[in-house]
This record gives C-alpha cells, sequence and structure tokens, in this order.
C-alpha cells in the first residue's frame, strides 16, 4: 500500500509501519486487533502508557473549554503546568519557556545560552541526539547528522569521558556559552556515565562561566528512576530541557526549565524566541494531568523499584546469548548489545514482529533498547524480555 505523506528516517520503499487502533496500559492493538507488548514506550514518550484515562479526560475537558490560545495568554493549565515544573525542578529555577518538541526545547536553550552569556560555541558528545531540527541536530552527534551538513557552526563535540569536556573548556572556555549533555545517551545504546562524571563536568562549566544544560527529553519524567536523570549524580544545571513523557506523548509539548540566574536577565532584556504554538492550551492540559498522574501513582518510585528486576532480566537473556556482549541499564532503560550480521539484524526484526513486541532495534549501533511504560506490570515485563530471548535465538539459528 502507497501512503500519502512520509516516514521518518527512512527510504520510503523500506519503511515497515504499523497501523495502530488502540491501545490500554502497557499494550497496544493493531489494524488487526492484535495485541502487542510495549517494551519501547513507543518512541520513548509514552512513560503513562496507552489510554490513561485521567489525562484523555484532561484533554477533552480543555477543548470544550479553551483549545486555542495565542502565545501571550495566561489560562489556568499553562500557569499550574508551570508551578508544577517548577516544583519538580532544583531549588532556584524560576521560569518556563514552553516548545512543542525536544528539538524546539534544545533550540530555544541554545538561544538562551547565547543571550545570556554572549558567547556563541556549545559543547556536546559524539555519542548524543539533541533533535532533527538545524540547531539541535548541529548538536546531536549521532548517524543521523553527518547526511545534513553543513549544520549550525560553533559546536564542539567530544568523546565520553570527562577529560574530554575539560580539555574542551580550558582550552576555549571565553568563547562557549554552554554544554550539552543527555544524562544517558538512551538512543545511543543507554550509556550510564561513570559516578564521578557530572561533577567534573559540573566544576569545568563553572570554572569557565560555562553553562550545563542537561537534555532530558529522553529521560525525564521517570524513565531512569527519578524525575529527571541529573538527580542521579547530585548536580544542579542552568537548564532543563523536556519534552516526550512530558505529556505522555498524549500531546505535542516540549519545554525549557529556567535556572533564576539566568531567567532575570531577561526580565529588562528581550528574549529573542517565540512559537506560534507556544504553551498550546491542550499540551499544557495534558502536560499537567501527565505530572499529577506521576505523582498520585508513584511512577518515578515505581521505575526505581523495577530497575534491578529489569536488569537481571536483561543479563538473563544476555547469559543464554552467544551474540549478547553487553548490558546497560538504568531505572525502566535498558540495552543489550548484540554482535549479528546485518542479516542477524533483519531476522531479529522479523522475529519481534511475529511475537508482537516493540522495542529499539539498531543495528547501526549494534544494540538493542528496552524502555517500557512506567506503567506495565512486572510479570508483563518478565513475559516480553522473555520474548525478546527467544527472539534473539531464533534470529540467531536463522
Amino acid at each position: 500500500m502507497t501512503f500519502p505523506f512520509f516516514f521518518t528516517w527512512t527510504a520510503q520503499r523500506d519503511a515497515q509501519p504499523i497501523e495502530i487502533a488502540s491501545g490500554e496500559g502497557a499494550r497496544f492493538r493493531d489494524g488487526l486487533g492484535q495485541e502487542w507488548l510495549d517494551l519501547g514506550a513507543l518512541s520513548y514518550q509514552a512513560n503513562l502508557g496507552h489510554g490513561h484515562p485521567q489525562v484523555t479526560a484532561a484533554l477533552v475537558k480543555q477543548a470544550r473549554s479553551l483549545s486555542l490560545a495565542p502565545p501571550n495568554a495566561v489560562f489556568p493549565a499553562k500557569i499550574d503546568l508551570a508551578r508544577a515544573l517548577l516544583e519538580l525542578s532544583p531549588r532556584g529555577f524560576s521560569k518556563v519557556f514552553f516548545t512543542l518538541s525536544g528539538s524546539e526545547a534544545n533550540e530555544n536553550a541554545m538561544k538562551i545560552a547565547r543571550l545570556s552569556t554572549g558567547r556563541h560555541k556549545f559543547v556536546s558528545r559524539y555519542r548524543s541526539y539533541h533533535g532533527a531540527s538545524f540547531g539541535a541536530l548541529s548538536l546531536t552527534g549521532d548517524y543521523r547528522r553527518p547526511p545534513l551538513e553543513p549544520v549550525l557552526a560553533g559546536v564542539l563535540r567530544v568523546g565520553d569521558d570527562a577529560a574530554d569536556i575539560e580539555a574542551v573548556l580550558d582550552a576555549e572556555g571565553p568563547e562557549i556559552a554552554a554544554v550539552f549533555l543527555e544524562p544517558v545517551p538512551g538512543a545511543n545504546g543507554v550509556h550510564v556515565p561513570p559516578p564521578d562524571y557530572f561533577a567534573r563536568v559540573r566544576a569545568a562549566c563553572d570554572r569557565h562561566g560555562v553553562l550545563l544544560v542537561m537534555d532530558e527529553v529522553l529521560c525525564g519524567f521517570g524513565r531512569t528512576g527519578s524525575c529527571f536523570g541529573f538527580e542521579h549524580w547530585g548536580i544542579v544545571p542552568d537548564m532543563i530541557t523536556c519534552a516526550k513523557g512530558l505529556t505522555g506523548g498524549y500531546a505535542p509539548l516540549g519545554a525549557v526549565l529556567v535556572h533564576q540566574r539566568l531567567a532575570a536577565q531577561f526580565d529588562q532584556r528581550v528574549l529573542w524566541a517565540g512559537l506560534t504554538a507556544y504553551a498550546h492550551p491542550l499540551g499544557c492540559a495534558a502536560g499537567l494531568a501527565a505530572v499529577n498522574a506521576y505523582r498520585s501513582e508513584n511512577l518515578f518510585g515505581r521505575a526505581a523499584e523495577f530497575a534491578s528486576p529489569m536488569r537481571q532480566l536483561l543479563e538473563t537473556v544476555a547469559a543464554g546469548s552467544a551474540v549478547a556482549t553487553a548490558v546497560r541499564s538504568i531505572g525502566l532503560l535498558g540495552a543489550i548489545d548484540l554482535d549479528l550480521s546485518r542479516a542477524g539484524w533483519e531476522r531479529l526484526g522479523a522475529e519481534l514482529h511475529r511475537r508482537h513486541i516493540h522495542c529499539h532495534v539498531y543495528p547501526r549501533r549494534g544494540s538493542i533498547v528496552v524502555s517500557p511504560p512506567l506503567v506495565i506490570e512486572r510479570q508483563e515485563l518478565a513475559a516480553g524480555i522473555g520474548l525478546i530471548g527467544e527472539a534473539i535465538s531464533a534470529a540467531v539459528s536463522g
């Protein structure tokens, strides 16, 4: 069947669409009525799972009262969501800039960094993904950037060691506005940093007057077992970017959370940033309902409780496979590295499809990533990872 729209990140002839008809909890049903177990939270955004009644009800209520607003509008959901996000942030955060996506959140964090520091360069890692728009793509280090070069000038990319960032800041600190980091590069293989990594980066930024921006688009809202991933390492950034889990995927919304030491600069200066659908009422309503659900259902704590069981399940799968080379995990985010041929990866995708398991298969990176909704039941998690193990075995045997 030919579709009248583009599929993303693929040659159109190679697209593998799934018709999703409905869903509940950690499961969704396709157009044929077949039930799938979602071990990927769709594109990492469905932290609340499918068909969450409170979020759905909040969207309906908002649409019936106020479904359109200009960027300078004030209404309850916008005010309440901003306050809720600041309550989740470290002490000292005072303002929220709303966006429609994680890419736009990083774009606007770049603007705020340049405007507040007067500097123009940025630092990011090669093993990273910060978004698909040109500024965010310029920060991105993985394979999705090179086909679109040249991108924004002034981005310095480094390796995974804290010493790499320290060296760049020592050499070019006076020209660098901000360092952008994911707490854990999730889509690039769940690489959890060593215990001293962020303390060293924070200290290096402070020495050179460089801002530290934590990209929590994937890790934020419970994925790692805390609200924000950076909380595991006890540091306080200057800005936090988020999206995906902010609404649980129920409406497009992103945000930049800004510390008072930066926000205060724009009391008298123009903030040269804006969007037509800034703080869209439906997005704000979904975000507020999602934050309330995370709290009332203790989903951040649930992800922390499931961290050890999930790691054990992944390690069991790896131990039973000759092609598994490593396991990494934190919270409800885990990866298994696999030594498979191209044909083996294709067979693995087919075997997972046959078992109606949705997760993230990355042949280019040599890993499979598991990131289930935070509402998943323990028996579902165990059964699903067991099926991943079966799919790997079938792919290997051919």
